[in-house]
Order: structure tokens, then C-alpha cells, then sequence
């Protein structure tokens, strides 16, 4: 079994809370991640999991209309 990865991502665009859903629901189904938490204002995204890939998160964000910017 993997070791738990923490990583943390900045997210342009969001500015409602249909955004931080589309975001988390989106990304919760990247292979891999185990927990996600989106903050609104900031725009943080931190996810935790094992063996999930930053090209799979970006990914994942784009499909909904956003952008990782950090």
C-alpha cells in the first residue's frame, strides 16, 4: 500500500458554491484520491490520497471550466 500524499492546488475562476461542487465532484473521481477539500475564496483545492497524478487532478479541473494555476 502507497503512502498517504497530501498536495495542495490553486484554482482560477470559482466564484460560487456550484463551483466548489463541480470541483470536488470532479476531482474526487481522479484515481488515487481519497479526500478533497475546496476553499472558496482562496481557491485552494488540497487533496490527500495514494499514487493520483497532478496531470490527472489538472485534468480533472479543466473538464469543469477551471484552470490550476498553482
Amino acid at each position: 500500500m502507497s503512502p498517504t500524499t497530501h498536495r495542495s492546488y490553486r484554482v482560477a475562476g470559482m466564484t460560487c458554491g456550484h463551483c466548489v461542487t463541480s470541483v470536488r465532484e470532479e476531482v474526487s473521481a481522479v484515481a488515487g484520491v481519497q479526500s478533497v477539500d475546496v476553499e472558496l475564496t482562496s481557491g485552494r483545492l488540497a487533496l490527500a490520497g495514494a499514487g493520483f497524478e497532478d496531470d490527472a487532478v489538472r485534468t480533472a479541473v479543466a473538464e469543469v471550466g477551471y484552470e490550476v494555476v498553482a
